[in-house]
């Protein structure tokens, strides 16, 4: 079986600015976890959030995975994430702070085949640095369009 694909929230980076990653694991149903190696999932609309000291996962949409027949858990329900006491309590105090926000960026396998999500401690970016992240985006792409043609 081929190593799967890992599913990356590409919107996030040009919306947030990126202050601290976590890696955490994540409670699945087995449908989910064949339905993630076929690379069904978005991230698009996802959010991390705190409930009673646990960190749930909302807006992650897993697609059904074609040949579960018996069980067929709901593609968008709350996932609770794994992460160690100290980790969660570090990411709590600093999520509460003004500003700050968790976005899980990127759901892969790591090496031992476990499903890990990536969750970002971020801060939204205003108008001003959008524009600038366009502007760098913009001319590193003709940057390289011209490398390209010189070769």
């Amino acid at each position: 079986m081929s190593t799967p694909k890992s599913i990356v929230n590409r919107k996030a980076k040009f919306e947030y600015t990126f202050v601290d990653t976590y890696e955490a694991g994540i409670v699945l149903a087995g449908p989910e976890v064949k339905s993630l190696r076929e690379g069904n999932a978005n991230l698009a609309d996802a959010y991390c959030y705190f409930r009673k000291g646990e960190l749930y996962i909302k807006g992650l949409y897993i697609s059904e995975y074609k040949m579960a027949h018996h069980f067929v858990p709901d593609p968008r329900q709350e996932r609770k994430l794994l992460l160690n006491k100290r980790e969660l309590k570090k990411l709590e105090r600093k999520a509460k702070e003004k500003g700050f926000t968790m976005i899980p960026y990127k759901v892969y396998f790591n090496e031992r085949g476990l499903v890990k999500v990536e969750i970002v401690l971020a801060q939204g970016k205003k108008m001003h640095d959008k524009r600038q992240s366009i502007k760098e985006k913009d001319t590193r792409r003709d940057l390289e369009r011209i490398r390209k043609t010189h070769l």
